[in-house]
């Protein structure tokens, strides 16, 4: 019987059984970011435990509220800075060298096919859009990581997702995974690791591919991933240059972490998208999905672009180009925030952050936040965001708030008009 991707990364880093059904894994990276880290930091030093497994393993930002907004945060960030240096940590990213995680460790190169990758933050499956198996873990299991290097999982059970068709214009891969979303429901991939394959997908640049496996721990699912191809090996060629004679060398090695023929999966989902139209959110779950057209005229008082799902280059290019000589509207406050320093120089040299600015977006440095609620543009009462983030929990971006999760050029529209728009009027 063949194997998934999942199964063969499982198979390559498998330290210990301990039960059956109980797999312990030898972790390849452990990211840390400074709203979980310092918890178990405290806690290792509590128990005479201050150690780190691998220096060169561990890769470190403060992002979730950057620069510090209180005597707390800054003691977050100060807990993270001290423990890096005591170790060593070379990748350690502290402010004006620092974004946001899920796009910054990315950008350095530091997930590659096959790799096991974990981290305090629910999100870390972004990162298997690199053919890694990535996984949010909670404190004890960070802990562990820290200090040994390893992590336990439960056996993989995999889901085939295929998406098909022809995307149509003004519908991208944050509309697709709302749309997978809306199907399976909140815990549709509940475990599981769902694999995404099909043509849509092949066609996809990388950025296209972290957006998908950002939010399937949206559906329940444990890790996101797509299979390594040439479009992983070039976005990577910068940093595995060295290792290969060639980027044709490069995608025939990736090869071996391809699923087999016959692998066998616990469920298969089939995706045609060629009618889709893009995709928004209501109500307080990422499953509440309904159609643009559904949504039309629901009015707006704040438009975020940013975060791990869709702060990247491709998505500010998106959402400039519908805000090019336009304005946002009079009731709107416009936030961009790029998510790393490097996209937010090319977004410069491009001239896409005059465009914000000429627009009336307010324009800030790499951070998470309003994604959480926790900073540069969290919501008051009764107040409505149309935001290219990952999630719309009640509460999720300021108490009695309401977030509408949708795509860059769906924001954008939004920003223009005051309230939930089809932004393909836009395109045309």
């Amino acid at each position: 019987m063949g194997q998934t991707i999942a199964e063969k990364i499982f198979a390559a880093h498998l330290r210990d059984t301990p039960t059956p059904g109980n797999m312990v894994l030898d972790i390849d990276v452990v990211m840390c970011h400074e709203i979980t880290t310092p918890i178990a930091i405290m806690d290792l030093m509590d128990k005479g435990m201050d150690r780190v497994f691998d220096p060169t393993k561990i890769k470190a930002v403060i992002d979730h509220v950057t620069p510090p907004k209180d005597s707390k945060t800054a003691t977050q960030a100060k807990i993270m800075r001290d423990w890096a240096r005591r170790h060593g940590i070379r990748d350690f990213f502290d402010i004006g060298r620092n974004g946001v995680c899920h796009a910054l460790f990315p950008e350095k190169g530091f997930i590659r096919p096959g790799y096991t990758v974990i981290m305090g933050d629910s999100h870390t499956c972004t990162h298997g859009a690199f053919g890694a198996f990535a996984a949010g873990i909670g404190t004890t299991d960070l802990e562990v990581g820290i200090l040994k290097g390893v992590c336990a999982f439960r056996e993989p059970q995999s889901m085939l997702v295929e998406v098909t068709g022809e995307m149509p214009r003004g519908v991208v891969a944050k509309d697709i995974i709302l749309h997978i979303i809306k199907t399976l429901t909140v815990g549709g991939a509940t475990d599981m690791v769902m694999e995404f394959r099909g043509p849509v997908i092949e066609k996809m640049n990388m950025a296209s591919r972290m957006t998908l496996c950002n939010m399937s721990v949206e559906a329940g699912a444990t890790s996101g991933i797509c299979l390594p191809d040439r479009v992983t090996a070039e976005y990577l060629w910068p940093f595995i240059g060295d290792a290969y004679d060639s980027i044709d060398a490069a995608v025939e090695d990736f090869r071996r972490w391809h699923s087999d023929a016959d692998a066998v999966y616990a469920q298969t989902l089939s995706i045609d998208v060629s009618s889709l139209e893009p995709q928004v959110t209501f109500d307080y779950k990422p499953d509440c999905v309904r159609d643009v057209s559904d949504m039309a005229g629901t009015r707006v008082d704040q438009v975020y672009i940013g975060s791990c799902t869709n702060g990247r280059i491709e998505d500010i290019r998106e959402a400039a180009s519908i805000l090019k000589g336009r304005r946002v509207a009079d009731h709107v406050r416009g936030i961009l925030t790029p998510a790393t320093p490097d996209i937010y120089s090319r977004a410069l040299d491009e001239g896409l952050i005059r465009i914000f600015m000429d627009a009336g977006f307010c324009v800030l440095n790499p951070t998470c936040g309003a994604c959480l609620g926790m900073s540069s543009g969290v919501l008051a009462e009764g107040e409505v965001c149309a935001s290219t983030t990952n999630r719309n929990f009640n509460g999720r971006m300021g108490k009695g708030g309401m977030v509408h999760l949708m795509s860059p050029y769906s924001a954008a529209a939004a920003a223009v008009t005051g309230e939930i728009t089809d932004p393909r009027q836009f395109l045309d």
